[in-house]
């Protein structure tokens, strides 16, 4: 099948937007009006020419057959990522064959931004090739660099357990009345220590004293994490190998997506951003449709950018991923991609709610710091309990509440007008602070819908 005969949703179009200023705005230029000399190949690049407050109408390039999902190239100012034009143009050729018709041959401009992209590629992946070799041809360094870095981590977490000995001898109370800056401080020397996951689990504990009633049991749970993680790394030469690699994963240390890789059909459930001074955190979820695999791709933009990694919910992808090391680890990288994303109509399988709790639970064997686990619930009734809004299940009297941070999100209101008091299939993540769904689908074979 060409690249004509695939066609994305407006949803799966405006899913791609870093924000919702961006989402209105490409909105407003998803149709005919400002473009011109649009056009598309059979290879999955489009192109046009959008009309904006200058002279000169903006050129706007996109090549969707991109392995890391959708590519961009636009000569407007924004920094964003895509652009509004860009967005525009996907909306434009979405909504049917006429607006982007297929062209013999696309402008210079286009075609060497195409060519130039591709041809980085394949120089990286050659660089990259040769950049393994080289790192293994010298074992004996790399050996070296992890134990020094080990030794840093050893005294970052041995400081640490001193420091929570202290708070616990002290009296909870006294963190509130310590203030954000004690943690802070605590945190840069994790830093120092290159245990940048106990830094920032150090810095979550300084947001607890002021997160409400009830504070300090949650600090004392989350103290008591952080302690069995020190004591994890502290004692890892004792641990399971699987365990051990868990625990080095949250500690911080690099890791390779060693696994062997799994070619599958894979369907784009669910992809969210999380953004914090420093990082912006993307989260993409799949699922194998032969393999029944779900995987977790992350991917990182320096604040303010939205991370380069994009992939439409609701479309499937012929790929390899290979997964990380650790117990019950879902994280993977994105391989060799055959095809570009495409429409689909793989649903993955439900659960009941009280299985989706059980699952939850088994995982915390494998890995204690487990906050969620990926889950499809089937045939479940968004219903409000009290303050609160849960999800019953249609056949059992058993439910699952919805995350606190969730109930205030305009996708509750998207999933109960979904539902319109008939059950649904919703996948989201099950955790010790509930669900939180990600996206939908209603009885028989309606389209996802992205609730995050």
């Amino acid at each position: 099948m060409t690249q004509q005969g695939v066609r994305w949703t407006a949803d799966q179009v405006l899913a791609l937007a870093p924000d919702a200023a961006s989402r209105k705005a490409g909105s407003k230029l998803g149709a005919a009006g400002p473009w011109s000399e649009a056009g598309s190949s059979d290879e999955g690049t489009m192109w046009g020419l959008c009309k904006g407050s200058g002279s000169k109408p903006y050129q706007t390039v996109i090549d969707i057959a991109d392995a890391s999902g959708p590519a961009y190239k636009c000569s407007c100012p924004s920094r964003k990522f895509p652009c509004k034009h860009a967005l525009g143009l996907l909306l434009l050729w979405a909504g049917g064959e006429g607006a982007v018709p297929p062209a013999q041959q696309p402008p210079d401009w286009a075609e060497e931004w195409t060519k130039g992209r591709r041809q980085r590629a394949d120089e990286k992946r050659t660089a990259g090739a040769s950049g393994s070799s080289t790192a293994s041809a010298d074992p004996e360094a790399a050996r070296r660099r992890a134990e020094r870095r080990a030794v840093r981590v050893t005294a970052g977490a041995t400081e640490l357990e001193q420091r929570l000995a202290d708070l616990l001898r002290g009296g909870l109370a006294g963190a509130e009345q310590a203030g954000y800056g004690l943690w802070e401080e605590t945190a840069a020397r994790m830093v120092d220590a290159q245990a940048p996951g106990l830094a920032a689990r150090v810095r979550e504990l300084g947001a607890i004293p002021a997160s409400g009633p009830g504070w300090p049991v949650r600090l004392l749970e989350e103290c008591a994490l952080l302690h069995l993680l020190d004591q994890g790394w502290l004692r890892r030469e004792g641990l399971p190998d699987a365990l051990g690699d868990t625990v080095r994963s949250r500690i911080g240390l690099p890791a390779s997506a060693d696994g062997p890789p799994v070619r599958d059909r894979w369907l784009v459930l669910a992809q969210y951003d999380t953004a914090d001074t420093k990082l912006t955190t993307r989260r993409i979820w799949l699922y194998g449709a032969e393999s029944g695999r779900t995987a977790l791709l992350l991917s990182y933009g320096a604040a303010g950018r939205a991370p380069e990694l994009a992939l439409p919910v609701g479309l499937a992808l012929e790929a390899e991923v290979s997964t990380y090391p650790g117990a019950g680890q879902l994280r993977a990288a994105l391989g060799e991609q055959f095809a570009p994303p495409a429409p689909a109509v793989i649903r993955p399988p439900g659960v009941t709610t009280t299985e989706a709790t059980a699952r939850y639970g088994e995982a915390l064997r494998d890995d204690p710091w487990l906050d969620s686990v990926p889950v499809t619930l089937d045939r479940v009734v968004p219903t409000p309990d009290g303050d609160s809004w849960q999800l019953a299940d249609a056949d059992t009297d058993s439910a699952l509440p919805l995350t606190p941070a969730y109930r205030a999100r305009p996708g509750l209101w998207r999933l109960v007008a979904l539902s319109g008091g008939a059950p649904v299939k919703v996948f989201g993540e099950c955790g010790h602070r509930g669900f939180t769904p990600l996206t939908a689908w209603p009885e028989g074979q309606g389209e996802v819908v992205q609730l995050c």
